[in-house]
């Protein structure tokens, strides 16, 4: 199997236990950011390839990264809450730019590979968006 376009059912196999029992698991946008973020580990092994690539590296790591760290920051201070919500909203953010280094960098990188990534990056903005959009409706009734 072609490493760069590793199936997200095979990539959920990999994950250790230990991830997997923290409740966060649960949410489908959780475990898409933490496999985007697995995606730009390996990418960045092309990227460091070409030397004018190597800049972008610590910018999409950070980004990527950022996105299930946000979620985990987020989760943490209380499902539902203002301060959820608002830093949901940054998680959305970093996907962004996430996707705005993979275009940075798609001199780079193979166009099959840039296609898969801004598929997998379209799917976590849409699925941060409905989450969103769920919390809207539930803070306005308060």
């Amino acid at each position: 199997m072609d490493e760069k376009f590793v199936k997200f059912e095979d990539w959920e196999k990999t994950v250790p236990g230990y991830v997997k029992k923290d409740p966060l698991w649960e949410s489908l946008y959780y475990r898409v950011a933490l496999f985007l973020s697995d995606l730009v580990w390996d990418d960045c092994d092309i990227l460091q390839k070409d030397y004018r690539a190597r800049n972008n590296i610590t910018q999409i790591m950070h980004s990527s990264g950022s996105v299930s760290a946000n979620m985990e920051e987020a989760y943490g201070r209380g499902v539902g809450t203002p301060d959820y919500v608002r830093i949901i909203r940054i998680s959305l953010g970093e996907v962004r730019e996430t996707r705005g280094w993979y275009y940075r960098s798609r001199r780079a990188l193979p166009t099959d590979l840039l296609e898969h990534r801004y598929m997998v990056i379209d799917h976590l903005i849409s699925l941060i968006i409905n989450l969103l959009n769920s919390h809207k409706s539930n803070l306005r009734k308060k």
